[in-house]
């Protein structure tokens, strides 16, 4: 298998949290480089060093890096879209600059030439009982039954190849209900909020806190032959914005959020003001060792756990109002 090289600039201070970050998303490997701790290493009284090579003696003055590997697959497209989402989040939560640029730099390939490389790896997908996912470029059946939802591979997370987008989807199925209005939290794609109006929802709003995935989201909808007036999409977060929550309103039947725990954690507080009395919540994104962590969460905000379902270490539930 072929690795892409992502190479993540921040600073001494924000390596804990973006490593952090990146664990809480399954990346579970990656490689730190930091000029403090090379600075602690020459300081070391203890060791003599006759000589040090210049390569090693660059590290002085670099700019402190977190390295990643990613596969190149559709899987690996999936986990870049998905960290680039969470470092724009990490940028806005960061008032004071301290976790440096969180910028991105992709090595032995460019970024546009890895993004078409991936065709290969798109084929049609079933997701649950009713939805079949595509990209523009595969055809089906003309007798196919399933809902054709079509997404092309981009610079958003979401094309249905990650579990956490397929738990969501099999809980999106099983608990949406005809003519429910619909919120979608951190919308990427916007491949949830679609599937759930192409299985009945009435209508969508979909938020997300990077402009583009709000671009794609319009664009994945009109391509799915959504009306604009059917489907809402709208840059912001959710978390610090009261405005946007204002905007957003309440009084939807069903709410879904697929992003990683520490976000849904900080959500947690917003999903009921959202909600209708018998209304519906499905989280995903949670890696398995936080998910006692994110649910109790939830459940501790007054909501009442109705499932969860697990796949590869990913975790999504779903969740009504306890009273």
């Amino acid at each position: 298998m072929n690795w892409i090289e992502l190479n993540i600039f921040t600073s001494t201070e924000g390596v804990d949290i973006l490593c952090g970050t990146l664990l809480g998303m399954g990346v579970n490997g990656f490689a730190i480089k930091d000029s403090k701790d090379f600075q602690e290493f020459l300081e070391n009284k203890e060791v003599n060093w006759d000589y040090i090579d210049d390569d090693l003696m660059g590290l002085k003055n670099c700019e402190t890096t977190v390295t990643v590997y990613l596969p190149e697959n559709a899987q690996g497209l999936e986990n870049f879209n998905a960290i680039k989402s969470e470092l724009v989040a990490l940028k806005s939560r960061d008032t004071e600059n301290s976790f440096g640029r969180l910028e991105y730099e992709i090595s032995n390939v460019k970024e546009e030439d890895w993004a078409n490389n991936w065709k290969q790896y798109f084929k049609p997908l079933t997701v649950g009982d009713k939805l079949l996912i595509k990209p523009s470029w595969e055809t089906v059946s003309e007798n196919e039954n399933r809902k054709i939802l079509e997404i092309d591979p981009a610079s958003s997370f979401g094309t249905g190849q990650h579990n956490t987008t397929q738990l969501c989807l099999e809980l999106i199925e099983k608990y949406l209900s005809e003519d429910d209005k619909m919120l979608d939290l951190g919308c990427g794609s916007g491949i949830l909020s679609i599937g759930g109006i192409l299985l009945g929802a009435k209508s969508a709003y979909a938020v997300d806190i990077e402009e583009n995935a709000v671009k794609i989201a319009r664009e994945n909808a009109l391509k799915n032959g959504i009306a604009d007036e059917l489907y809402t999409a709208e840059c912001g977060n959710v978390i610090c914005d009261e405005g946007l929550r204002n905007r957003i309103g309440g009084e939807y039947d069903f709410v879904c959020a697929n992003i990683v725990a520490d976000v849904l954690r900080a959500m947690t507080p917003y999903f009921m003001g959202f909600l209708k009395k018998n209304g519906k919540l499905v989280v995903s994104g949670i890696i398995d060792s936080r998910k006692d962590e994110v649910i109790n969460g939830i459940i501790d905000a007054g909501f009442k756990l109705v499932e969860v379902r697990e796949k590869e270490d990913w975790v999504a539930a779903a969740f009504v109002p306890a009273k």
